[in-house]
């Protein structure tokens, strides 16, 4: 297998490093600040060309093949840039499950990034357990009256458009009775409140009230009911490394941790034997997962597409992501913040996008046929 660039990918990487050093330090990479400019950076990458790469022509993508998105992961990390923003799942799940009214309505703007989304999944009582949530619409003429409790929402303190799940028939199994809703968060009826990191960060994730919100019947995303189909899309999307582009970021941190240590930097600091073998384990997660990743892009090149493996590929993340932060403790220690506030983020992995507990038992059932 070559994970060479062709002469075109090497020319758009050329073009992509060229455009990224004249900006570079511009945006912040980490923060509440990074959170707050996050849609200018999103904005900034599509008005030069470099966000939308492998998305439709017709809703403001290019087109391109999906390695060019590995290509813009990896040149965002090597130049210390915000990462790509993440939100490739919703398009997959409005482009695939939404009506061409909707997909022409609403993908322009989420692809460009003049207008800001969230995505209205988990509730304090359904995170991994997304059938039992208990967010209600219920019919009202020509549109959905909205009650319910959303958390761990990210940018819905400023998303201009939730793509919501909610229970339209609680007579039906639980699967059976969620819709999706494209819901405008402008509107009386909704309530933001913050929630503040372990990090410290603090416009990340919000919770999110509605009372009495109204979506019109319109906005529904696909028929009544199909809304665990539309979910299914979205997670499995969601749970792709190669989707998320985060090994690139994971290989550049434990570069950054070697080149700490006493053998490569002066002022490095001295490292004992289980700082250096927790650096090495961490080097050889990374490299498993960049490898898996191109196996995966190149699967996708040939027309494969996956359902439940996206379990294995949110586990390898996982597993990575906390590998490279406990390195990161192990080697910089608790003063240095961005190590800590690394080491501190990789503990959600395991939680987030589907627990690991979760994930284990999708690849148990639906990959292994265990009995239940």
């Amino acid at each position: 297998m070559d994970f060479r660039d062709s002469p075109e990918e090497a020319a758009f990487r050329a073009r992509l490093r060229d455009w990224l050093a004249e900006r570079a330090g511009t945006f912040p990479t980490s923060g509440d600040e990074y959170w707050r400019r996050a849609g200018e950076w999103h904005r900034t990458l599509h008005a030069a060309g470099f966000f939308g790469l492998s998305w439709p022509k017709e809703y403001g993508g290019h087109e391109l093949p999906s390695v060019y998105d590995v290509i813009l992961d990896e040149e965002l990390a090597r130049a210390g840039a915000p990462p790509r923003p993440s939100l490739g799942y919703l398009v997959q799940g409005l482009g695939r499950h939404g009506s061409e009214e909707l997909r022409r309505s609403f993908l322009p703007g989420m692809i460009d990034g003049t207008e800001r989304w969230c995505q209205g999944f988990s509730e304090p009582g359904a995170g991994s357990d997304l059938a039992s949530l208990t967010t209600t619409a219920t019919r009202d003429g020509d549109e959905f009256v909205i009650h319910g409790h959303k958390i761990w929402t990210s940018y819905s303190d400023v998303a201009d458009w939730c793509l919501l799940l909610a229970r339209t028939d609680p007579d039906v199994p639980r699967h059976k009775g969620l819709t999706g809703f494209i819901v405008s968060m402008d509107q009386p009826g909704i309530e933001q409140r913050p929630l503040t990191m372990m990090s410290g960060v603090s416009t990340e994730f919000g919770q999110v009230v509605f009372d009495g919100a109204r979506v019109p019947a319109s906005r529904m995303v696909g028929a009544p009911g199909e809304g665990w189909a539309l979910a299914m899309t979205i997670v499995g999307h969601e749970r792709e490394p190669a989707e998320l582009g985060f090994s690139a970021r994971y290989g550049k941190l434990v570069r950054e941790l070697a080149s700490r240590t006493d053998g490569d930097a002066a002022d490095g600091p001295a490292m004992d034997g289980t700082a250096r073998d927790e650096l090495a384990w961490a080097a050889v997660q990374t490299e498993m997962l960049r490898l898996h990743v191109r196996r995966r892009l190149s699967e996708r090149l040939d027309g494969v597409s996956h359902g439940p493996e996206g379990s294995l590929d949110k586990l390898l993340m996982t597993w990575v992501e906390q590998s490279v932060g406990h390195a990161a403790l192990a080697v910089a220690g608790t003063r240095d913040a961005e190590m800590l506030h690394a080491y501190l983020y990789s503990r959600a992995q395991s939680v987030m996008g589907g627990t690991s507990q979760i994930q284990k038992n999708i690849i148990a059932q639906r990959i292994l046929r265990l009995p239940v």
